[in-house]
């Protein structure tokens, strides 16, 4: 048996040295939410009564249940649990099957484990590795996390609640990935295929928790039969700051247990660099689509840019939806409205928040640009790039193609956001065309700082091709940081300055100004130029 796991110790120790940053940032950001969360509760809501109304407000709003959590008592722990243990619990689980599948799948389709598998390694060790890594970084993250929240001045035995959870969650995940990284051949199909497990997982959660009942005065929520079926939902469920349910624990750990066994199982059947599932064959020749760059291009990214549109959809829609309860939901809390109008704009409330959610659907679709950029360093990196330029295509036509079909994704998503938002307002409010303009005009105004960010991902794709990746998402997770809570923090504002959403005029409700909007223009076009002559004088970067 042990030969199965032979140079196990080899490999885990690699995959230690490749994510050496890319781990501590993911616990070091999600333990930045929670802590930064919890710390800002006390200047939120300034007496108990505040949280209480907030609290007894949210469990009576199914878009509150959806998108913020699962409510549970009214100290400020549990409020902040409210706000912020969804995000991280989802995020945990992304930070798990991406680095499962990174090392397992991903190994398997660049070829890295034919080459690991000409040494003394075992069958089972690529896998036994990858889950170690992620079992060691999930505990790490809960511990870390955890101190995080006691720093912040809540109860330290509920703030290991609060991160076993976290950790937990994540594991279970880890067991996911293991097994579609088993089934599918290519690491973007399993990735996919984990990432549509954790959609289950949160719809069901969803639909548990809206139709649970409220007990406790209002102040909890019992959740219905499907939030029990998800790994989402025993996070939650351990109700830290209230109940600390701690058996809840086992749930996660028992599925990764039986999720481990399958997954050995099927790698011991399947050849290496195969997956279960067969790959549909292609045409033996192209469609006219493909003849061309852009053709390409968009048959590349036409997934995930349904993928997004289908996710900012339907938050755009949510966060119309409880637009017309926020007055509500805010209750007598002086300070949240006013840290909503910082985020937002001097406005009105309504205003102030549509403008503040529009600038967080904004930040995503950055995102979307940013993941769609990225596919460039991709295909270069598993010789698809090189495939296309043995032909008459020239890197300028190649790399256009992708900056192409990244521009009308991103403003097709924005103008989804937009009407998506203004659909879910008018259907609340019964009519339709009340902030229908100003909202689409809200969204596009944020064009130019998702632009901005798009064209930094390509200046590094030109010139250090080695950090085309990393690189642009840290940026990235800065802007969201500082957009998020830099006026929490009162950050200065040569700070928040950085950001390019800092720069957009705060739609609706704000002064329209074009200045700031050209700028940003500008920028873009000089970091997309300076990227795109940088990549044509530079060499290819396989790694």
């Amino acid at each position: 048996m042990s030969r199965y796991f032979a140079g196990t110790g080899d490999l885990l120790r690699l995959a230690l040295r490749r994510d050496r940053i890319q781990l501590p940032l993911w616990i070091f950001g999600l333990t930045l939410v929670q802590t930064a969360t919890a710390s800002s509760i006390s200047g939120l809501y300034e007496t108990e009564k505040d949280r209480i109304a907030a609290q007894t407000s949210a469990a009576d709003n199914p878009a509150s249940l959806v998108f913020s959590g699962l409510v549970s008592g009214a100290s400020e722990g549990a409020t902040a649990m409210t706000q912020s243990l969804l995000l991280v619990l989802v995020a945990a689980a992304l930070m798990s099957t991406l680095a499962v599948i990174r090392h397992t799948r991903q190994n398997e389709e660049l070829g890295r484990s034919e080459l690991i598998g000409s040494t003394a390694v075992g069958r089972h060790a690529a896998l036994t590795a990858g889950l170690l890594l992620a079992i060691l970084a999930n505990v790490v993250l809960a511990v870390v996390s955890a101190l995080g929240l006691a720093s912040a001045g809540l109860p330290l035995g509920s703030s290991f609640a609060a991160g076993a959870a976290l950790g937990a969650v994540g594991v279970s995940f880890a067991g996911v990935a293991a097994i579609t990284a088993q089934i599918w051949e290519s690491a973007r199909a399993a990735n996919g295929a984990a990432a549509a497990v954790l959609g289950v997982a949160f719809m069901l959660r969803a639909v548990g928790d809206v139709a649970g009942r409220t007990t406790g005065g209002g102040l909890r929520v019992e959740s219905a039969w499907p939030s029990w079926l998800s790994p989402i939902g025993w996070g939650q469920q351990l109700r830290p700051y209230d109940q600390d349910n701690w058996w809840v624990l086992a749930l996660p750990l028992a599925a990764f247990a039986v999720q481990v066994g399958v997954a050995f199982a099927l790698t011991r059947i399947r050849d290496v660099g195969m997956g279960m599932r067969a790959v549909k064959p292609r045409p033996p020749e192209a469609t006219p689509a493909l003849l061309s760059p852009t053709g390409l291009a968009w048959f590349l990214h036409r997934g995930s840019l349904a993928g997004w549109a289908v996710g900012v959809s339907v938050m755009s829609f949510a966060f119309g939806v409880v637009g017309d309860e926020i007055n509500d939901l805010i209750g007598d809390s002086e300070r949240t409205a006013e840290i909503i109008q910082q985020l937002g704009g001097t406005g009105s409330l309504l205003d102030s928040y549509l403008s503040a959610t529009i600038g967080l659907m904004g930040l995503a679709v950055a995102g979307f640009a940013v993941q769609s950029l990225n596919r460039m360093r991709n295909e270069e990196t598993t010789g698809g790039m090189e495939t296309v330029l043995s032909t008459a295509t020239s890197r300028f036509s190649w790399m256009t193609g992708h900056l192409v079909v990244t521009l009308a994704g991103v403003t097709v998503l924005m103008l989804l956001t937009g009407t998506s938002a203004a659909v879910g307002y008018g259907l609340a409010t019964g009519d339709m065309g009340a902030e229908f303009g100003s909202l689409v005009a809200a969204a596009l105004v944020r064009l130019p700082a998702v632009l901005v960010l798009a064209a930094f991902a390509v200046l590094v794709f030109g010139s250090l091709p080695r950090l085309a990746v990393g690189l642009p998402w840290a940026v990235f997770a800065l802007c969201l940081l500082i957009s998020q809570i830099g006026s929490t923090l009162d950050l200065p504002q040569v700070v928040r300055d950085i950001s390019p959403f800092s720069h957009v005029p705060g739609l609706p409700g704000g002064d329209f100004t074009v200045g700031p909007l050209l700028v940003l223009l500008v920028i873009t076009a000089v970091l997309t130029a300076a990227g795109t002559a940088l990549f044509r004088r530079r060499d290819v970067a396989l790694q």
